[in-house]
């Protein structure tokens, strides 16, 4: 499965980009497994997409959950949450 996937704030200067098309093991399905999968690219990759690390997402510009289901083509965010002030 393609996916363009975009990285914002903390996210992009930790990974070193801001946009990539990555082509997706055939077993994951939804967010979770995508997360999952992304988190052992390296340490930024599994330090910045920790459960504990605050981060959002959105699958075609829509937020999400882990439980969001994938498909090919699909553009995917992550970004840290964005407070207003």
């Amino acid at each position: 499965m393609k996916l363009h996937m975009l990285y914002f704030a903390r996210l992009r200067e930790r990974f070193g980009l801001g946009s990539e098309s990555v082509e997706a093991p055939d077993d994951i399905r939804d967010l979770a497994g995508l997360v999952a999968w992304l988190s052992q690219r390296g340490p930024a990759w599994d330090e910045e997409l920790a459960p504990e690390r605050p981060y959002r997402m959105a699958v075609n510009q829509e937020m999400t959950t882990p439980d969001t289901p994938l498909k090919d083509g699909d553009e995917v965010a992550i970004f840290p949450p964005v407070t207003g002030g």
